[in-house]
């Protein structure tokens, strides 16, 4: 299965809110570690890796001690801002530790739409590659107020996969709260198998996703898929795993089987 992804060089590895927070919305500390420590090995094998994450709403929600995820748009462009500090001094500083350099990127869909915008982009991510820098993407939480609704990419998910297709990237991974796709829910039905390879994204794959993610993030199993619909039709085979296994990530590069691929078409 991993034959296809041993020669990857170029990696967007996208992470989520419940991957890296804990219910209480604070930071996973530790499993935030273990996901940079394996991201700066593979960046030390020559690998290139743009990392896309979640998870500031969901920690600013946790630093600034609210109960729950705010339901107005305001108050989550808030949490945003507040959380979006945090994660990239927690990020800068693991990343650091392991003598790696960080870059923030935050995007919203008019930079994309854009054609002189969006190529300003992809020359940023390009000159962050060529200087070795990880580019960690999110979107701008505290501008792209579609997004907050709903309407923009829909989830870091989508974006992950938009950005692996403007920078023509060798795969796309997706690191998540379960370790791929299952013929039926695993939480509800313990005889549920993992499907390793998904020759073709259709309504019968998609029919499998259940319903949206959990509390601290907006996500589920339908995003992963539709990114992988989107990063697959560009050519790129997509694969999600458990994010908090992320050595699995040495597995898939090595042409073991992890996760779920979902085959370049």
């Amino acid at each position: 299965m991993g034959q296809d992804l041993q020669d990857a060089r170029r990696i967007v590895v996208k992470v989520g809110t419940s991957t890296l927070t804990h219910e209480s919305g604070k930071l996973n500390f530790r499993q935030i570690e273990r996901i940079v420590r394996v991201l700066s090995d593979l960046k030390n094998a020559d690998r290139e890796i743009i990392l896309v994450t979640s998870g500031a709403i969901g920690v600013g929600v946790g630093k600034l001690g609210l109960p729950r995820r705010p339901s107005d748009v305001g108050g989550r462009q808030a949490a945003a801002a507040v959380g979006q500090c945090e994660l990239m001094f927690t990020y800068d500083k693991l990343f650091s530790e392991y003598g790696q350099i960080v870059s923030q990127v935050l995007l919203t869909r008019d930079d994309i739409d854009d054609k002189e915008r969006c190529h300003n982009v992809v020359n940023t991510f390009a000159r962050l590659l060529d200087m070795g820098a990880v580019p960690i993407v999110n979107e701008n939480d505290t501008v792209a107020v579609d997004e907050l609704i709903g309407i923009n990419f829909g989830d870091n998910d989508s974006l992950s996969a938009i950005v692996a297709k403007l920078m023509k990237a060798d795969a796309l991974v997706i690191l998540t709260d379960i370790d791929g796709l299952y013929t039926a829910d695993p939480h509800k039905h313990p005889d549920a198998k993992r499907i390793p390879r998904v020759e073709h994204i259709d309504d019968s794959v998609k029919a499998l996703a259940g319903g949206v993610g959990s509390s601290r993030g907006t996500g589920g199993m339908i995003t992963k898929i539709s990114a992988a619909e989107i990063a697959t039709g560009a050519g790129i085979p997509t694969v999600i795993i458990a994010g908090e296994t992320p050595q699995l990530l040495y597995d898939l590069f090595e042409g073991k089987e992890a996760g779920t691929i979902f085959c370049a078409r």
